[in-house]
Formats: C-alpha cells, sequence, structure tokens
C-alpha cells in the first residue's frame, strides 16, 4: 500500500515546506506570505467586488442589514444593527479538487 504524503498544518512546517519548493530561505517564504495577507486585506477593504488571491478564492466584505438575533444564553430576542462581514468563497477549482473522491 502506498504511503499518505504529510501536509503540513503547523505554520513553521508551511513555511518550510513552501522555502523548500521555492529554493528561498524559511525567512524569505515567510516575508512573501505576510506580503500576500497584507495584500489581501487591503485589497479586500479597496475593492468593491472583493480580492481574487490567486486560483485559491476571493475575499471581500459584505453589508449585512440589521436584523433580530436571539441571545442564546437568556432566551431574550435582541435587534442588531447592520454592519460589515468578511467572506471567503473558494475558487470552483478548489471546491472540485477537495471534493474529488
Amino acid at each position: 500500500m502506498a504511503k499518505k504524503e504529510v501536509v503540513p498544518t503547523k505554520k513553521g512546517e508551511v513555511m518550510a515546506a513552501l522555502a523548500e519548493a521555492a529554493g528561498i530561505s524559511k525567512k524569505q517564504a515567510i516575508a512573501v506570505c505576510d506580503k500576500l495577507f497584507d495584500l489581501a486585506v487591503k485589497g479586500a477593504k479597496q475593492e468593491e467586488k472583493g480580492y481574487k488571491l490567486l486560483d485559491f478564492g476571493k475575499l471581500r466584505i459584505k453589508k449585512q442589514g440589521a436584523r433580530t438575533v436571539r441571545n442564546p444564553q437568556t432566551g431574550a430576542t435582541i435587534k442588531k444593527p447592520a454592519c460589515k462581514v468578511v467572506k471567503f468563497t473558494l475558487a470552483k477549482a478548489v471546491k472540485v479538487a477537495v471534493l474529488a473522491k
């Protein structure tokens, strides 16, 4: 039986794998990822349609209207004012790749 590939999940492991794949230092890999996340946050704030993260998905800010919610502790209903929320939508190619059998 073929051995399963171990996918890194911790930040340090992910950065080490990226650094090795790109042939750069771990410090440079961290700097690249930090810059990518910084661009995504700034882009999501500026773009009305959202910020597309390569072929991974789209980060956007969505306006959420005022509504009535229930406090789970007391059961009382509360009026929640309108606000903005951050949404991330996966790209179709990622969904297909993840859900493929």
